[in-house]
């Protein structure tokens, strides 16, 4: 295990803890992914959540169909358009997903000790002694003994909502399960998963492959979240089905980990995806109690030094319910983000949670608190050591921004950029001080139109900790011969100082190419 990334300067005075924290243009440096729902749909409250601090909204398309989750995604651009406020959208694929479907929503209560069946005769009425599944292959995938958890949407690890089941025996194509705690699933749609068992399905369903035609196309969905990905083969698969759609191309895919078979391939698929999702509420059931933290500190240790985005989940389920989370809530989400973490993601607490806004905002506090003593110092060495030498030239140029801001203390750092890997790689050395990304646009045309790039690359930044892209007007190229890019650097000057983040004499550090060369300047703002 590396060595902690927690900061705190001696002799530590408790008192200081008590000490209200300043406000900040930017609520904090690790990112918000919100799931947007029943609870959080309406223009009002996506305006709150986008205020709060949420940048990505998630659209879980294991419930609801395509003009459901279009109609909350209209509320989405009139909610950024009120608050000018970017954010990217997240397409969530079912993949397969086995799940109970109760029909008539009537409460089902299932004893300790008693028998339940699991079958997939999906006409049968869900009950106490029959669950009818979506998955007619489970009775040949397990064997008795086997473990099997259900829970609605996803598993809390309350024994009042979740039920625990061993199988006993297969029947045909039915499997009877031993039920091993009291429970009452009341809903229509539970969750159902199998431990440490492959599940003969393909990860991107022929489902999935519909709605990212029909709706994440004609939306041009910056993200996909690709469930259940147990190899880099699954990454494979789903860029090249998104190279035929268009605009699709461009979409980064997000790997979800959620199970022993995505662990024991994770490297290879972390080397494929464009970023990594460690989906806490399946592995937590697929891995013993004890290995959870190892597997998250393992696996964001990994993605940090890859320089991909990762995003946690399952941080503050209580909140779903309550106003304020648990005390070890409160405490995973400061870990998840002195481990590493790129982005926290928030599911049933915005689906369907009562406080929505406030959930995002105590998250967003936590976040800040817990940067504040990230050890960057202790990071930054281990991530230059990390990279293979010699390094590459963007790698060089980005390494030495980072360190040329840390010794001027600099406020700010902007970078140019066209693709946005530039921004992305000073990000990877977790600056203390926000980066600018500067995104310029470039003119592209397929011989029949012409178009810009650079909204998807923007938006894509999102998701990346500590950085926060702008726009630039496409008159101004990311490339100058000229030695400056006055004028679109005053624009982000100016925003800087709108935001808050730049005042009066503060330095700052740009990034960006002359001709063929790469330049790092510090300046030294006037009054």
């Amino acid at each position: 295990m590396h060595s902690t990334n927690l900061l705190l300067e001696e002799p530590i005075r408790m008192a200081s803890i008590l000490e209200p924290s300043k406000t900040s243009f930017f609520p904090a440096m690790t990112k918000i992914v919100g799931t947007l729902g029943p609870k959080s749909r309406s223009v009002d409250t996506i305006s709150s959540c986008l205020k709060a601090g949420m940048s990505v909204a998630r659209f879980d398309f294991s419930w609801g169909d395509a003009a459901y989750h279009q109609e909350t995604l209209e509320n989405l651009k009139l909610a950024i358009k009120a608050t000018k406020k970017l954010c990217a959208v997240m397409l969530d694929t079912v993949g397969p997903e086995l799940q109970v479907v109760n029909k008539s929503e009537t409460p089902i209560s299932l004893e300790e000790n008693g028998t339940v069946v699991l079958t997939p005769h999906q006409g049968q009425e869900a009950s106490s002694s029959v669950l009818p599944i979506n998955f007619a292959g489970l009775a040949k995938a397990v064997t008795p003994g086997a473990t099997i958890f259900v829970g609605q949407y996803l598993f809390t690890g309350s024994e009042t909502t979740s039920v625990w089941l061993e199988v006993s025996e297969v029947k045909g194509d039915d499997v009877v399960c031993i039920i091993k705690n009291t429970a009452t699933l009341a809903g229509s749609l539970f969750t159902l998963h199998c431990s440490q068992i492959h599940i003969d399905l393909p990860t991107l369903s022929d489902e999935d492959k519909d709605v990212i035609k029909k709706w994440g196309a004609p939306n041009k969905i910056d993200f996909l979240s690709l469930s259940y990905t147990r190899h880099a083969e699954d990454v494979r698969q789903a860029r090249e089905f998104l190279s035929k759609l268009g605009d699709l191309s461009q979409t980064q895919i997000f790997a979800k980990i959620e199970n022993v078979e995505g662990l024991n391939h994770f490297d290879e698929i972390l080397a494929e995806a464009d970023g990594i999702i460690l989906s806490r509420g399946n592995l937590g059931i697929d891995l013993p109690p004890e290995k959870v933290f190892l597997f998250q500190k393992s696996a964001l240790h990994k993605c940090n030094m890859a320089g991909k985005p990762a995003v946690v989940t399952r941080v503050v389920d209580s909140m779903t319910d309550n106003l304020r989370p648990t005390r070890a809530e409160a405490t995973d989400v400061a870990n998840a983000v002195l481990d590493g973490s790129d982005a926290i993601l928030l599911g049933a607490e915005t689906l369907r949670g009562l406080y929505p806004v406030e959930t995002i905002s105590t998250v967003g506090r936590i976040c800040a608190e817990a940067e504040k003593v990230f050890n960057l110092d202790v990071y930054y060495k281990r991530a230059v050591k990390y990279v293979e030498e010699p390094m590459s030239h963007l790698e060089s140029i980005a390494s030495s921004a980072v360190r040329a801001a840390i010794n001027v203390k600099a406020s700010v750092i902007i970078c140019f950029t066209s693709s946005g890997r530039a921004a992305r790689l000073i990000a990877k050395y977790r600056p203390s001080m926000p980066v600018l990304s500067v995104v310029i646009p470039r003119l592209k045309t397929n011989q029949l139109r012409w178009s810009f790039t650079g909204a998807f690359e923007a938006r894509q930044s999102l998701i990346v900790r500590g950085l926060f892209p702008m726009l630039a007007d496409p008159r101004h190229p990311a490339e100058s011969t000229s030695g400056t890019n006055e004028s679109v650097l005053k624009v982000a000057l100016d925003h800087g100082k709108a935001s808050g983040v730049i005042k009066s004499h503060d330095r700052v550090v740009v990034c960006q190419k002359v001709g063929d060369s790469s330049v790092v300047k510090i300046l030294e703002l006037d009054d």
